[in-house]
């Protein structure tokens, strides 16, 4: 039985970066991966696939011109699924090759298979054989992601009803697909086969969808969405989904109205893969979800000795957040120093166009009293945007008019989530509306839309003297 000072279960953002941290620090590690390859959800089902399909739909179908050359205009006139794998899978096995010489140059030793607690400070790990395999450690980190939550009462056969997962493996691109959940996995994917040029009903049971973004962004999201064709169902609850036949798929909504089309996405939440962990061993409780509770600090669990990190602790469920949080909470983990997580970090939806937020939102402003001016920068209103062709986008900022700080940043359109690195540093810099004022940006760039937010705002705030 082979003892190790660190034991990571997952290999994904953060459990790798726990991995590599702790061998840093001089410490035995072992890292348990329960997938074909390490990489975790991340690398082979969740955010590098969906943001390489993305930026493959966007290359084939000529979205990006489309606003000099027309609707129709097209790169490739039959895109088929195998056309979006392809680069799918050269971009993976790159992730992957990475990853195993990062593993390998820091003496990272890996095991394929699936861990289980015997008891608080022992796994057993059973390979693709049945092997079984035990290890002990003085520290665990758990970070074993998500899986796609799957009620009963969908009729998932992995090629007409799919979840987030199987939608990789869809076998032709369809005519029509209903996608169920309107949070960040199915507002991503909608609006991705939408630039398809497939058509997509999007259905929600809240009234609205993204309610952590503010609410301005998300009207002008909205308008989009409707104006490119895309139906959207709101506060419509799913009673029945039926496949009547291959590629003959019906939602019956509440009320009675149904919508019919030839593939269904159920993207409705994901639940944490504890499920084969036997955390009752340890005595580590998940909740309903199959999530764990940490210290937002340390990541520290209940049970003094094991840690948790990304997904499987719940929001903000990024790939970003889930490396930082490895890190630190191997820092912890092994005594050593470590910094706190920051408070203000970007948050970025691959939507078609991108949408991407850090700081406060306009609604979180107002409810905790705070005195405040808004600017806002239209994409059409620079001349990048023009050279672009982009007729939407929108840049919002706020800043306090006691401190006249930046409290938040808001940014829907091409390039969301680069543009708002900016943002983030002067927000989390304390700094104010006169370095958006007073400095200059290169020029043509959509980043010059920071300035014309500035001075929007500028426009409407008392003078500094008053």
């Amino acid at each position: 039985m082979d003892h190790y000072q660190l034991i990571v279960i997952g290999s994904g953002p953060a459990g790798r970066r726990a991995a590599i941290q702790a061998a840093k620090f001089g410490r035995d590690v072992l890292v348990i991966e329960k997938g074909r390859r390490v990489g975790g959800v991340s690398v082979h089902t969740g955010t590098i696939p969906s943001k390489t399909l993305r930026e493959t739909a966007l290359n084939l179908t000529g979205w990006r011109e489309r606003g000099f050359y027309g609707r129709a205009y097209r790169v490739k006139q039959d895109i088929s699924a195998d056309d979006l794998r392809a680069r799918l899978h050269i971009t993976l096995n790159h992730e992957i090759e990475v990853l195993e010489h990062q593993f390998a140059r820091n003496k990272v030793d890996t095991l394929r298979g699936e861990a289980r607690f015997l008891d608080a400070h022992t796994l057993e790990v059973t390979g693709d054989a049945g092997e079984k395999l035990c290890f002990t450690s003085d520290r665990f980190l758990i970070a074993v992601g998500t899986k796609p939550f799957r009620p009963g009462y969908v009729p998932f056969d992995g090629e007409y009803v799919l979840d987030s997962d199987e939608i990789l493996e869809l076998r032709d691109l369809p005519r029509s697909i209903a996608v169920i959940g309107a949070g960040v996995i199915g507002v991503e994917y909608a609006t991705i086969f939408s630039a398809l040029d497939v058509h997509v009903t999007l259905v929600e049971p809240r009234n609205s969808m993204l309610d952590f973004i503010d609410s301005e962004l998300v009207a002008d999201f909205t308008h989009d969405l409707r104006d490119r064709g895309i139906a959207l169902r709101f506060g419509a609850k799913v009673e029945k989904i039926e496949k009547h036949a291959p590629g003959k798929c019906e939602i019956t909504l509440e009320g009675g109205r149904s919508v019919r089309s030839n593939v269904v996405l159920f993207a409705a939440g994901r639940m944490g893969a504890t499920d084969s962990l036997n955390l009752e061993a340890c005595g580590l409780p998940a909740d309903h979800r199959g999530r764990l509770k940490v210290d937002p600090t340390t990541f520290q669990t209940d049970v003094p000795h094991i840690f948790a990190a990304g997904d499987v602790i719940g929001f903000p469920s990024l790939a970003s957040t889930s490396m930082e949080q490895g890190r630190i909470a191997a820092c912890h983990a092994l005594g050593e120093k470590a910094y706190d997580p920051p408070e203000y970090f970007p948050y970025g939806i691959y939507a078609v166009p991108e949408i991407s937020t850090v700081g406060m939102t306009e609604e979180e402003v107002q409810k905790r009293g705070i005195a405040y001016e808004c600017g806002i920068a239209r994409f059409r209103e620079t001349s990048r945007g023009h050279i672009m062709g982009l007729n939407s986008g929108m840049l919002k900022m706020i800043f306090s008019l006691k401190t006249r700080r930046l409290l938040g940043c808001h940014i829907v359109g091409e390039g969301a989530t680069e543009l708002v690195h900016i943002g983030q540093a002067v927000l989390n810099l304390k700094g104010t509306l006169e370095y958006f004022v007073e400095n200059t940006f290169n020029y043509p760039t959509l980043a010059e839309a920071y300035k014309i937010a500035a001075l929007d705002a500028w426009n409407r705030m008392p003078p500094l003297d008053r």
